[in-house]
């Protein structure tokens, strides 16, 4: 059993940042087909997301945005959040599946991964390097980490009543400025990245 690591929403401007851990026989995570997620329809992220948590052990840990935005504002670094993140995810599943080796993508220093863990991580060998969605461990938690992302999107929106696409660019910058658009700033901070340039695009104020 091998542990791997990897997060979604890093990139989005609207939803949480979520990271997945994902403990699971690498033979048989490739058999069910798992890829990089970056490489599926969202549909056929949730069905793989399925067979991965039918077939591995799963952690999830979610940052939705008014606590990202506290996080951030505490940290001042998209690395050592993604770290903070990375590391506690890893802990929690480590109390819960004994194994020898987390592998993850390589998004900053091993020094920056390796000061966030605490005693359980610690223990363990952790092996970074740069797209390791390769290997069928990291692809199976990219998929259970876009699955929830996409997930948590959805209930957002849907909680707030407004439009919130997935990514950056033209349709994000839109339903930005419409937010603005209707008065409730404090809306922004509540589904929105706040440090992303976005919000200065939009005539908002982080």
């Amino acid at each position: 059993m091998v542990i791997g690591l990897d997060e979604a929403g890093k990139g989005d401007y609207f939803g949480p940042l979520v990271v997945a851990a994902v403990a699971g026989d690498p033979d048989r995570l490739a058999a069910i087909g798992v890829v990089d997620s970056k490489k599926l329809t969202d549909k056929r992220a949730f069905v793989l997301a399925a067979k991965v948590r039918q077939n591995s052990e799963v952690e999830v840990v979610a940052i939705h945005p008014e606590k990202y935005n506290e996080l951030y504002g505490k940290m001042k670094n998209l690395n050592t959040l993604l770290a903070w993140c990375h590391a506690t995810a890893l802990e929690n599943i480590l109390a819960r599946v004994n194994t020898a080796e987390a592998i993850l993508d390589q998004f900053a220093s091993t020094g920056v991964m390796q000061k966030a863990l605490k005693e359980r991580g610690k223990s363990i060998t952790l092996v970074q390097y740069p797209r390791a969605e390769a290997h069928p461990v990291v692809a199976a938690a990219s998929i259970i980490a876009r699955a929830e992302f996409l997930e948590r999107l959805a209930a957002l929106a849907k909680r707030h009543e407004v439009d919130l696409p997935k990514g950056a660019g033209a349709p994000v910058d839109e339903a930005g400025r419409a937010i603005v658009a209707l008065g409730r700033p404090a809306l922004l901070g509540q589904v929105a990245k706040l440090h992303f340039r976005t919000t200065q695009k939009i005539g908002a104020r982080a």
